[in-house]
Protein backbone atom coordinates (compact mmCIF):
# COMPACT_ATOMS: atom_id res chain seq x y z
CA UNK A 1 0.00 0.00 0.00
CA UNK A 2 1.62 3.02 -1.28
CA UNK A 3 1.70 6.01 1.67
CA UNK A 4 1.05 8.47 -0.49
CA UNK A 5 -2.51 9.66 -2.36
CA UNK A 6 -2.78 8.94 -5.97
CA UNK A 7 -3.29 12.68 -6.61
CA UNK A 8 -0.07 13.38 -4.93
CA UNK A 9 1.87 10.52 -6.79
CA UNK A 10 0.13 12.47 -9.77
CA UNK A 11 1.45 16.17 -8.78
CA UNK A 12 4.92 14.26 -8.36
CA UNK A 13 5.00 12.38 -11.38
CA UNK A 14 3.78 15.29 -13.64
CA UNK A 15 7.07 17.36 -11.80
CA UNK A 16 9.68 14.49 -12.70
CA UNK A 17 9.92 13.83 -9.24
CA UNK A 18 11.74 9.89 -9.25
CA UNK A 19 10.43 9.22 -5.92
CA UNK A 20 7.08 9.70 -6.87
CA UNK A 21 7.59 7.68 -10.36
CA UNK A 22 9.20 5.06 -8.38
CA UNK A 23 5.84 4.83 -6.38
CA UNK A 24 3.86 4.97 -9.53
CA UNK A 25 5.43 1.91 -10.94
CA UNK A 26 5.44 -0.34 -7.68
CA UNK A 27 1.41 0.84 -7.13
CA UNK A 28 0.53 -0.45 -10.48
CA UNK A 29 3.16 -2.62 -11.72
CA UNK A 30 1.42 -5.89 -10.78
CA UNK A 31 -2.21 -5.03 -12.54
CA UNK A 32 -0.42 -3.67 -15.25
CA UNK A 33 1.88 -6.35 -16.05
CA UNK A 34 -0.82 -8.70 -15.92
CA UNK A 35 -2.45 -6.81 -19.06
CA UNK A 36 0.74 -6.92 -20.68
CA UNK A 37 1.28 -10.72 -20.26
CA UNK A 38 -1.66 -11.50 -22.15
CA UNK A 39 -0.30 -10.08 -25.08
CA UNK A 40 2.46 -11.90 -25.62
CA UNK A 41 3.76 -15.37 -25.04
CA UNK A 42 6.76 -14.99 -22.14
CA UNK A 43 7.62 -12.93 -19.24
CA UNK A 44 10.64 -11.20 -20.48
CA UNK A 45 8.44 -9.32 -23.58
CA UNK A 46 5.89 -8.80 -20.82
CA UNK A 47 8.26 -6.83 -18.60
CA UNK A 48 9.69 -5.21 -21.75
CA UNK A 49 6.48 -3.92 -22.65
CA UNK A 50 5.49 -3.17 -19.11
CA UNK A 51 8.68 -0.38 -18.84
CA UNK A 52 7.80 0.65 -22.58
CA UNK A 53 4.56 1.81 -21.33
CA UNK A 54 5.44 3.05 -17.84
CA UNK A 55 8.29 5.20 -20.11
CA UNK A 56 4.96 6.20 -22.02
CA UNK A 57 3.00 6.96 -19.15
CA UNK A 58 5.52 8.80 -17.77
CA UNK A 59 5.91 11.08 -20.56
CA UNK A 60 2.45 12.05 -21.68
CA UNK A 61 1.40 11.83 -17.69
CA UNK A 62 0.83 15.53 -18.55
CA UNK A 63 -1.78 15.09 -20.79
CA UNK A 64 -4.11 13.31 -18.16
CA UNK A 65 -6.99 15.79 -17.32
CA UNK A 66 -8.39 13.78 -14.77
CA UNK A 67 -11.52 12.41 -16.82
CA UNK A 68 -11.92 9.27 -15.75
CA UNK A 69 -9.87 6.67 -13.85
CA UNK A 70 -5.92 7.54 -13.83
CA UNK A 71 -5.94 3.67 -13.15
CA UNK A 72 -8.01 3.35 -16.95
CA UNK A 73 -6.06 5.82 -18.79
CA UNK A 74 -2.81 3.56 -17.51
CA UNK A 75 -4.16 0.53 -18.89
CA UNK A 76 -5.35 2.00 -22.14
CA UNK A 77 -1.90 3.48 -22.42
CA UNK A 78 -0.11 -0.17 -21.72
CA UNK A 79 -2.87 -1.85 -24.37
CA UNK A 80 -1.60 0.63 -27.34
CA UNK A 81 1.72 -0.39 -26.10
CA UNK A 82 1.08 -3.95 -26.68
CA UNK A 83 -0.84 -3.32 -29.89
CA UNK A 84 2.45 -1.09 -31.11
CA UNK A 85 4.77 -4.14 -30.58
CA UNK A 86 2.65 -6.50 -32.05
CA UNK A 87 1.91 -4.61 -35.17
CA UNK A 88 5.90 -4.37 -35.78
CA UNK A 89 6.56 -7.85 -34.59
CA UNK A 90 4.40 -10.65 -34.59
CA UNK A 91 0.92 -9.54 -36.57
CA UNK A 92 2.70 -9.19 -39.59
CA UNK A 93 4.38 -12.40 -39.92
CA UNK A 94 0.40 -14.10 -39.77
CA UNK A 95 -1.26 -11.73 -41.25
CA UNK A 96 -3.46 -14.21 -43.26
CA UNK A 97 -6.76 -12.64 -44.50
CA UNK A 98 -9.92 -14.84 -43.59
CA UNK A 99 -12.93 -13.24 -45.04
CA UNK A 100 -15.74 -15.33 -43.80
CA UNK A 101 -18.18 -14.69 -41.00
CA UNK A 102 -18.79 -16.82 -38.53
CA UNK A 103 -22.36 -16.27 -37.48
CA UNK A 104 -23.49 -15.53 -33.65
CA UNK A 105 -25.22 -19.08 -33.19
CA UNK A 106 -22.77 -21.39 -34.71
CA UNK A 107 -20.57 -20.23 -32.18
CA UNK A 108 -21.73 -22.24 -29.92
CA UNK A 109 -20.93 -21.09 -25.78
CA UNK A 110 -18.86 -18.56 -24.50
CA UNK A 111 -15.57 -20.06 -23.12
CA UNK A 112 -15.96 -17.22 -20.46
CA UNK A 113 -18.79 -19.14 -19.46
CA UNK A 114 -17.19 -23.09 -19.92
CA UNK A 115 -15.36 -24.40 -17.37
CA UNK A 116 -14.11 -21.23 -15.63
CA UNK A 117 -15.22 -22.23 -12.43
CA UNK A 118 -12.73 -25.19 -12.31
CA UNK A 119 -9.66 -22.86 -14.10
CA UNK A 120 -7.72 -20.02 -11.98
CA UNK A 121 -7.10 -17.41 -13.95
CA UNK A 122 -3.50 -17.57 -14.50
CA UNK A 123 -4.05 -20.93 -15.94
CA UNK A 124 -6.61 -19.53 -18.40
CA UNK A 125 -3.50 -16.69 -19.19
CA UNK A 126 -1.47 -19.70 -19.60
CA UNK A 127 -3.62 -20.76 -22.57
CA UNK A 128 -4.48 -17.45 -23.86
CA UNK A 129 -0.60 -16.98 -24.16
CA UNK A 130 -0.55 -20.14 -26.36
CA UNK A 131 -2.56 -18.87 -28.75
CA UNK A 132 -1.25 -17.62 -32.17
CA UNK A 133 -0.74 -13.86 -31.31
CA UNK A 134 -3.35 -12.08 -34.11
CA UNK A 135 -6.12 -15.00 -32.15
CA UNK A 136 -4.72 -13.85 -29.04
CA UNK A 137 -5.10 -10.32 -29.54
CA UNK A 138 -8.22 -10.39 -31.20
CA UNK A 139 -9.63 -12.20 -27.84
CA UNK A 140 -7.73 -9.85 -25.44
CA UNK A 141 -9.44 -7.10 -26.90
CA UNK A 142 -12.58 -8.42 -27.27
CA UNK A 143 -13.27 -10.17 -23.99
CA UNK A 144 -10.83 -8.03 -21.43
CA UNK A 145 -10.99 -4.70 -23.24
CA UNK A 146 -14.63 -4.43 -24.36
CA UNK A 147 -14.17 -3.64 -27.97
CA UNK A 148 -16.68 -4.95 -30.55
CA UNK A 149 -15.66 -6.13 -33.86
CA UNK A 150 -16.05 -2.54 -35.80
CA UNK A 151 -13.41 -1.47 -32.99
CA UNK A 152 -11.05 -4.31 -33.32
CA UNK A 153 -10.90 -3.98 -37.23
CA UNK A 154 -10.18 -0.24 -37.27
CA UNK A 155 -7.27 -0.86 -34.67
CA UNK A 156 -5.43 -3.84 -36.14
CA UNK A 157 -6.09 -2.80 -39.80
CA UNK A 158 -8.41 -6.19 -40.30
CA UNK A 159 -11.97 -6.97 -41.82
CA UNK A 160 -14.63 -7.22 -39.26
CA UNK A 161 -15.18 -10.98 -40.49
CA UNK A 162 -11.11 -11.51 -39.44
CA UNK A 163 -11.51 -10.31 -36.24
CA UNK A 164 -15.10 -12.58 -35.88
CA UNK A 165 -13.03 -15.78 -37.36
CA UNK A 166 -10.22 -14.82 -35.02
CA UNK A 167 -12.79 -14.57 -31.96
CA UNK A 168 -14.16 -18.16 -32.75
CA UNK A 169 -10.99 -19.47 -33.11
CA UNK A 170 -9.97 -18.36 -29.99
CA UNK A 171 -12.68 -19.67 -28.39
CA UNK A 172 -12.72 -22.98 -29.70
CA UNK A 173 -9.06 -23.41 -28.51
CA UNK A 174 -9.67 -22.52 -25.29
CA UNK A 175 -12.69 -24.28 -24.66
CA UNK A 176 -10.39 -27.60 -25.97
CA UNK A 177 -7.38 -26.44 -23.66
CA UNK A 178 -10.43 -25.85 -20.50
CA UNK A 179 -11.56 -29.33 -21.66
CA UNK A 180 -8.90 -31.20 -21.65
CA UNK A 181 -7.67 -29.77 -18.55
CA UNK A 182 -10.81 -31.05 -16.53
CA UNK A 183 -10.57 -34.39 -18.36
CA UNK A 184 -7.01 -34.40 -16.55
CA UNK A 185 -8.01 -33.26 -13.54
CA UNK A 186 -10.84 -35.83 -13.25
CA UNK A 187 -8.51 -38.86 -14.09
CA UNK A 188 -6.22 -37.62 -11.16
CA UNK A 189 -8.76 -37.75 -8.76
CA UNK A 190 -9.52 -40.95 -10.08
CA UNK A 191 -6.08 -42.26 -9.57
CA UNK A 192 -5.53 -42.76 -13.49
CA UNK A 193 -2.12 -40.42 -13.59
Amino acid sequence: MSVYTEEEILAGCRKGKKVFQEELYKTYYSPLLKVCVRYVRNMEDAKQLLNDGFLKIFHSIGSFKNNGSFAGWMRKIMVNTCLDHLRGTALKTEMTVHVFHVPMEEQGPSVMNTGLDNIEFKQLVTYIQELPAMTRTVFNLFAFEGMNHREISEQLEISEGTSHWHLHQARGQLQKRIKQSEQKKIYYEAGRI
